[in-house]
């Protein structure tokens, strides 16, 4: 093939035989000029077509050389295998957890009006906890969300109680350090009835917890607040690293510090100021809601120390869960 591509340069190139030769016609008789015009032109064409019949022969030769070498009784390659992200890998167990329970899944937008974002969930536009979820703005009235919470309030406004259901997505906050992201993932749930209470989130939230990171896992719940739930409590498991102990291998555990204790996620009964903007009556219905980070789940499940990890798509690190 390399043989002929050289012949075809030598003749028909820019710098060519042929070139050579054309360029030479202004020196002729001009009554002389058409002939031979037109007879470099037909060498031409005939010289392009002798040369692409020729690669077309060279080219089917080398395909049965090919063919004659290949043995179809070989094993094939297999291709290398994929695997979810640790982050959906963890959002899918804990969604399986939920609908065990009886919750549904639920969805929704990622750029949420001021109302559904904050003011229906008890924080009004001069409320200090806007401060914990300073945001990007898309206009005046327009972010995006900080919490999945804002499906709480469109699933109450779309249906009538009993209901319980989860939100998984992604949410933004104007963090960016070794511990946060400007990105990451929550999933909110919430259930509402006539009859329920703080007894049925904690038997909820800690059969969720041992299922998570198994059976022997102790909760706690403490007191906590949060705009949106009265009253609120932040719950921890006994460190997954250390087993509770709050030490390993001599030394201090570095993920509870010491305590033995890690958080996992803040919950707390829905408070009536949310009812009233769903149009639920506060005197017939209650309920609890809960949020937690999954990129946090997955660091205590995985046994994760850099957040960042999640974020760079090294191969080696994703592989480990495939």
């Amino acid at each position: 093939m390399r043989d002929l591509e050289d012949l075809r340069v030598e003749f028909l190139g820019r710098k060519g035989r042929l070139a050579g030769l054309m360029a030479e016609l202004p020196g002729l008789d001009p009554a002389d000029r058409p002939r031979a015009g037109q007879t470099a032109n037909q060498v031409k064409a005939a010289l392009g077509a002798l040369i692409e019949a020729r690669q077309q022969d060279l080219e089917r030769a080398g395909d049965s050389e090919r063919l004659a070498a290949f043995d179809p009784t070989l094993p094939g390659r297999r291709p290398p295998a994929g695997s979810l992200h640790p982050v959906t890998l963890v959002i899918d167990e804990i969604c399986d957890v939920f609908i065990g329970l009886g919750f549904e899944v639920v969805s929704g937008p990622e750029v949420e009006s001021d109302w559904y974002n904050f003011e229906a969930l008890n924080m009004p536009p001069e409320h200090p906890a806007r401060d914990m979820q300073d945001t990007l703005y898309v206009s005046e009235a327009v972010v995006l969300r900080t919490h999945t919470s804002p499906l709480q309030i469109r699933t109450m406004k779309e249906r009538t109680p009993p209901l319980a259901a989860i939100a998984p997505g992604k949410v933004y906050r104007r963090d960016s350090d070794l511990t946060h992201t400007p990105m990451f993932h929550q999933i909110e749930g919430f259930l509402v009835d006539s009859h329920s209470s703080m007894a049925d989130l904690r038997g909820t939230l800690t059969a969720f917890v041992r299922q998570l990171f198994g059976p022997d896992t102790e909760v706690r719940f403490r007191q906590s607040f949060f705009p949106f739930t009265e009253p609120s409590a932040e719950v921890d498991i006994s460190c997954v690293m250390c087993g509770g102990r709050g030490a390993s291998g001599g030394e201090t555990c570095r993920v509870c510090k010491g305590t033995g204790w890690v958080e996992v996620l803040g919950c707390g009964m829905i408070d009536p100021n949310v009812f009233r903007a769903v149009g639920y009556d506060p005197e017939k219905y209650a309920g609890f809601a809960f949020g937690l980070g999954v990129e946090r789940v997955a660091m205590l499940k995985y046994g994760i120390g850099d957040l960042r990890m999640f974020f760079e798509n090294d191969v080696r690190f994703l592989e480990q869960f495939s």
